[in-house]
């Protein structure tokens, strides 16, 4: 234990390093605090009711990735699944369009105008998602319904998309890890607490299963948590045997290394971006009376057969 804590402190020495988990914890702050900012004119205990009488699909996972703001209405409430929506869409570009394929070739410039591409297509897809989810998912009776509201309501939307899109850039280029990836995980954690308090209520109630089987979930959690730290960060080690080579009275080479190929060379990335899209057609088909009921049904559920056959093939697809 006495070695961590120097270890730590040898850590905060470093000035860049000490520099970039200060600008990673401030961004992080940030960006749960707008969490809790809630849109102009909305009604937020008509709200908590919905939230407490809903629950159980699909809605709980994009909340999750949100950190809550996708319940509460927050300035931050379409998070940053717009721009992965937007990043996906160009890198399907990329595999049928030459142009984006030339781009992808260009180096430093190419990028550069990937990402401005990525940037205005991630205005256009929250501009079309902030009137969806204002109609469909926070109650009439919670909002005024005055033009000006919503031409004031979508615009706020818009501007906290692109806030935290700036945020996860700026993570990535002056803090610690990859800006996108630390923003959802910091949203999944923010709602962790509460789900294991309902969870540990539920159990202890007479049906529940009792302390035991909470125990047992918790042992499960953290083998599986272990299992996937040690799966992104596994690698295998392929050995490279170079040829001897003798000159004069000297030999060289014939010294056995390896080639270190990590187990999951792709991450966490396909599973955030099938699941980004697996939220699509949900969220088209809370606006069709008639035609999204086949969708609602059998996508709605995550634990359903449907949605876990289209999760998984399009996880391996994106891998």
């Amino acid at each position: 234990m006495k070695a961590l804590i120097a270890k730590i402190k040898d850590i905060w020495k470093i000035e860049e390093l000490r520099s970039r988990i200060t600008t990673t914890l401030l961004m992080v702050m940030v960006y749960r605090l707008g969490s809790y900012i809630i849109l102009p004119g909305i009604d937020s205990q008509i709200l908590a009711q919905q939230s407490a009488a809903g629950g159980g699909n699909i809605l709980d996972i994009i909340n999750a990735f949100t950190g809550g703001a996708f319940e509460n209405a927050s300035i931050f409430a379409l998070g940053i699944m717009p721009y992965i929506s937007a990043s996906i869409i160009v890198q399907l570009l990329g595999i049928a369009i030459p142009y984006f394929q030339k781009l992808q070739k260009e180096g430093e410039s190419g990028r550069n105008k990937i990402n401005q591409i990525t940037r205005a297509l991630t205005v256009m897809i929250t501009a079309a998602q902030a009137p969806s989810y204002l109609a469909a998912y926070v109650p009439s009776n919670a909002r005024p319904d005055s033009t000006m509201w919503w031409i004031l309501a979508i615009t706020i939307l818009i501007a906290g998309t692109i806030f935290v899109m700036w945020l996860g850039e700026r993570i990535t280029e002056r803090g610690i890890g990859n800006g996108i990836s630390l923003l959802i995980m910091i949203g999944i954690i923010a709602r962790l607490p509460q789900g294991m308090g309902v969870e540990f209520v539920s159990r202890l109630r007479p049906e529940g299963g009792g302390m035991v089987m909470f125990l047992l979930e918790m042992v499960i959690l953290l083998l599986v948590i272990i299992v996937s730290i040690l799966l992104v960060q596994g690698t295998r080690r392929i050995p490279i045997q170079f040829a001897k080579k003798i000159v004069g009275n000297k030999q060289y080479g014939g010294v056995r290394q390896y080639l270190p190929l990590k187990v999951n060379a792709a991450g966490v990335m396909p599973i955030i971006f099938a699941q980004a899209i697996m939220f699509i057609p949900i969220v088209l088909a809370g606006f069709s009376s008639e035609g999204g009921n086949w969708v609602v049904r059998n996508f709605s559920d995550y634990t359903g057969f449907w949605y876990n056959l289209v999760f998984a093939i399009m996880i391996i697809a994106f891998t």
